[in-house]
């Protein structure tokens, strides 16, 4: 059901008082203004709209213009001098500020009467959600969504046109995707300031959305704005990711949605330390150019009874009011590896009970990214299908990944001289170490150079090297324990060319044949 038809349905039901929270105040009064002409079915029997703030009174109607002014008493006595048979929406702004009035509070209660029997109905638009408790009874809260694709569709191509801006089909989905979770206002502003740039609309200015996004997400101190500028291609290996990824590049789109494809879900990203799963989930982000949000769980739970779980539901109406976006959630195991609640008296499994629930049937564009390092300490809640699209394995690189992580960090570092560099030597000197650890041996290459007054070579690379212990030897039992459960087909491999691959297939042969023999037996 639409807001227009819920509002419609409210007002006829004679619901006395009805609380829109939106710091959209213009689009809903103008929704409210349309759900009124529908109901008169013309503009002669249309419901009459009066609109009162504090510093104006009443607007809109000569008779009554500036009536109330600093006067919210008053606001509530034009009520009365209305006649009874005339119907009319009283819409009231910022009127939450004075709820806590005992003057307010009881002239609300003893309009109660005349508002039942008569087709009248008081509506307050306020930017904040306050209610006291005495009217906890008489009012009832209506949200008032953020545009959908399609008004967004609408005013993106009107104000693309006014300006003669010509984008591909593909781009203004692009667009109109990209806008989706911003109030009208800013949609309007950020294509404004795209034209003022360049005079007109082009495909790079998409990138100014998120820019815009940012600010919002600065007003809460529970998820943070990331900014994302790594690309698909500075990810080193991992080839069985990647096109994955890329294979749901367009899934956010309304091409997706014509075609029957429901939003991606998320990922799962399981792991050795330091092999790119972090990366991964900013690369998406700027690939995809969607926001990325991080989540650090630890702000989710605060020292009042009650309030975990109302930032657990305060985070999850964020990111679906921002949404399409990515949340990434870091060191998910860290997380909720308490999840059973002895200790916090429920509260961390009341929290992890909560997100999963979303996690499974959450409708909007969210894709979820986590990583974790011990899948042991994540509960298997978490692991069923529904809650993630699939969950990949990051593994040690093989020699191949290895010399891509090279290439990847030394065009970054030394565009210019990468010829001076064996980079099939380098991967072959750095058996068992990740991503993090090979970009580490080049940076302390570089303070070799540095220190005398040189640039760094190749051999200071394999000095480096030599000085680095992996972790994949200083915490060889833990990373076995981690292999080996990947290697028993629990989670699908991110690499194509993986020292796993060839574990797992022997895994398998070695299940078919002990099947074999209980057969035989």
């Amino acid at each position: 059901m639409s807001f227009r038809e819920e509002l419609s349905l409210l007002v006829r039901s004679r619901y006395p008082v009805i609380y829109i929270p939106t710091r959209e105040e213009e689009r809903a009064e103008t929704a409210i203004a349309q759900c009124a002409l529908e109901m008169g079915n013309g503009m002669a029997n249309a419901r009459a709209v009066y609109t009162w703030d504090y510093v104006d009174g009443y607007q809109g109607n000569p008779t009554d213009k500036g009536f109330g002014r600093r006067n919210p008493l008053q606001a509530l006595e034009l009520i009365e001098k209305i006649p009874a048979a005339a119907a009319a929406l009283f819409v009231l702004r910022d009127y939450h500020r004075f709820l806590e009035d005992i003057a307010i509070s009881r002239k609300l209660r003893n309009l109660l009467s005349l508002l039942k029997s008569q087709p009248k109905n008081v509506i307050i638009l306020s930017a904040q959600l306050t209610i006291p408790d005495d009217l906890s009874n008489v009012i009832t809260v209506l949200e008032f969504p953020l545009p959908d694709a399609h008004e967004i569709r609408i005013e993106v191509e009107r104000l693309l046109s006014a300006t003669n801006s010509q984008l591909s089909a593909s781009d203004t989905d692009e667009l109109v995707r990209s806008c989706q979770g911003l109030a009208m206002d800013r949609i309007r502003r950020v294509v404004a300031r795209g034209i003022a740039t360049h005079g007109s609309f082009e495909p790079s200015d998409i990138d100014l959305i998120l820019e815009e996004k940012q600010q919002t997400i600065r007003q809460t101190q529970i998820l943070e704005f990331y900014p994302a500028s790594e690309r698909i291609s500075d990810i080193g290996g991992l080839d069985n990711l990647k096109d994955w990824l890329l294979k749901r590049g367009g899934a956010f789109s309304e091409k997706a949605r014509q075609y029957g494809l429901p939003h991606p879900r998320g990922l799962l990203l399981v792991g050795i330390q330091g092999t790119g799963k972090s990366l991964t989930a900013k690369a998406i982000a700027h690939h995809w150019h969607l926001p990325l949000l991080r989540l650090d769980v630890g702000r989710l739970f605060g020292g009042l009874v009650g309030e975990s779980e109302s930032r657990t539901r305060q985070m999850i109406q964020l990111a679906e009011a921002l949404a399409p976006c990515i949340l990434w959630i870091d060191e998910i195991d860290k997380a909720f590896a308490g999840f059973d609640g002895r200790g916090d008296s429920g509260t961390t499994s009341r929290v992890f009970g909560t997100f999963i629930t979303w996690m499974a049937e959450k409708s909007s564009p969210v894709f979820v990214v986590a990583t974790a390092n011990n899948i042991q300490a994540l509960p298997p809640e978490m692991l069923r299908r529904g809650r993630f699209d699939e969950i990949f394995f990051v593994g040690l690189p093989s020699q191949t990944e290895r010399e891509a992580i090279f290439s990847v960090h030394l065009v970054r570092l030394r565009p210019h001289n990468l010829a001076a560099y064996d980079l099939k030597r380098l991967a072959y000197e750095t058996p068992d170490f990740s991503g993090a650890e090979i970009e580490q041996s080049l940076i302390e290459a570089m303070h070799i150079g540095f220190s005398q007054n040189r640039d760094f070579t190749h051999d200071d690379v394999l000095e480096a090297v030599s000085q680095i212990i992996p972790l994949a030897r200083t915490a060889q039992p833990q990373i076995e324990a981690l292999q080996n459960w990947a290697a028993a087909g629990k989670a699908r491999l991110a690499s194509r060319k993986n020292p796993l691959a060839d574990r797992l297939s022997e895994h398998l042969s070695e299940q078919l044949e002990q099947r074999r023999q209980d057969e035989s037996s």
